[in-house]
């Protein structure tokens, strides 16, 4: 049997033109794979589908801006020239021609204007680019062009070098579009604020940081901040930044946060590892927000506490029990949120290790890593909360959720296999 495939196009009117074949196709079957449109046959068909679709509709726009937009003269032809138009389904061949400037604009500019170049500045589909940008986002470019090229009927600019041109072209007008960062983002008075529509419920955002090898210096690392925003009643969205290098990182998270609603009222929990630049970041966004010390990052340092002290512990059964009973306590006064309490102890479990008598090798990296502890929980005692209690109510004290966005966004690509730096 031999399939045909006719198109038709109509115009605003509705009065259809002559179907035009644009694929034919001789289909036999003898094995399963014979049935349907094979890949190559897919590809042809939506070439040529799409060859025909943008030559129609950029023949009729053109013939739209031929008349003068000023004194709507028609103005004069000065031939036309070849150029390229890469989209999804197809490398389409236009011909942009060029039209004399009209008498009325006279020494505005240039002496001819193309309007199909305006209307196509860098000659690729928007879509296009959206679609090699979403797959570069999760592997590797050369992967992304190979897939690119697998699927779908493209001829030209299947590669690596170009795919990551238009990513980074695609980054640039992003980055162009956002507005300038500032010291804060509270508009309004009060009074306004109490106004507001009541919120669909709380934000809960988790930041967290890797860090990345740079692709010049390989000795040498630089620390990419990414964060996830869960609402209540929405989808959750991704955030992904370079320290010290981003200009705008603040406004990087209010626009993701007023893309899930935001506003003024909204009661904001934001949940980091206590470190001064993001707990900087926080500041400022909302006056209902409140920055909560990561529980997880807690009992991870008290954990590595004690590790130290089952070292000890080998060298005086005694001391090292007395020092993991000592650290039991600051866990537990910390999860009830007893603040004061809990640095009473630590100052005390210093002082008795500072005194502490053994011949343990590690000794010195323990007080070290003590003294780092008690200026870790006296730098965010702000960020203290009653963890019981609201792991209890069943709220969230942790943000592990942000582990797993900082290995889809920073270890799969650039730590492991994949390699995308």
């Amino acid at each position: 049997m031999r399939v045909k495939i006719l198109l038709q196009i109509t115009t605003d009117d509705g009065e259809p033109a002559g179907a035009e074949e644009i694929a034919s196709f001789g289909k036999s079957v003898k094995q399963a794979e014979d049935l349907g449109l094979s890949l190559a046959e897919s590809k042809m068909l939506l070439a040529a589908a799409q060859q025909r679709i943008v030559e129609a509709q950029t023949k009729n726009w053109i013939e739209a801006q031929r008349c003068c937009e000023v004194c709507s003269r028609r103005r004069r032809s000065k031939g036309s020239y070849p150029i390229i138009f890469h989209t999804l389904f197809g490398d389409v061949k236009l011909a942009s021609p060029r039209f004399h400037r009209c008498a009325c604009r006279e020494g505005n500019g240039r002496a001819t204007v193309s309007p199909l170049t305006e209307l196509l500045p860098h000659h690729v589909a928007p879509e296009r680019l959206y679609l090699e940008t979403r797959w570069a986002s999760l592997v590797p470019y050369a992967a992304a062009a190979e897939l690119l090229g697998d699927v779908l009927p493209v001829e030209t600019g299947v590669n690596a070098t170009t795919l990551r041109q238009h990513v980074l072209r695609v980054a640039e007008r992003a980055e162009a579009e956002l507005p300038k960062d500032r010291c804060t983002f509270m508009d309004g008075s009060p009074a306004d604020w109490q106004t507001l529509p009541v919120p669909d419920g709380r934000i809960i955002v988790g930041l967290d940081g890797g860090y990345v090898r740079d692709w010049t210096e390989r000795k040498n690392n630089f620390e990419v901040i990414v964060g996830r925003s869960m609402p209540e009643d929405g989808a959750p969205r991704y955030l992904g930044f370079v320290h010290g290098f981003d200009q705008k990182p603040k406004r990087r998270l209010v626009d993701m946060l007023e893309s899930q609603g935001m506003q003024a009222n909204q009661d904001i929990t934001f949940l980091t590892d206590g470190g001064e630049e993001v707990r900087a970041l926080t500041e400022r966004i909302s006056p209902c927000s409140e920055h909560v010390l990561d529980w997880f990052h807690i009992t991870m340092r008290i954990t590595v506490l004690g590790q130290f002290a089952k070292g000890v512990a080998q060298c005086d059964e005694e001391a090292g029990a007395r020092l993991t009973k000592e650290l039991e306590r600051i866990k537990w006064k910390l999860w009830h949120g007893n603040t004061i309490a809990a640095q009473d102890v630590i100052e005390d479990f210093e002082d008795e290790l500072s005194e502490l008598d053994v011949d343990y090798p590690n000794l010195r990296k323990f007080i070290v890593a003590a003294r780092e502890f008690a200026v870790y929980i006296a730098s965010n005692t702000a960020s203290l909360i009653n963890y019981g209690e609201r792991y209890r109510s069943g709220e969230r004290i942790s943000s592990a959720f942000v582990e797993a966005t900082v290995n889809a966004v920073v270890s799969k690509r650039f730590a492991k296999k994949q390699q995308m730096q």
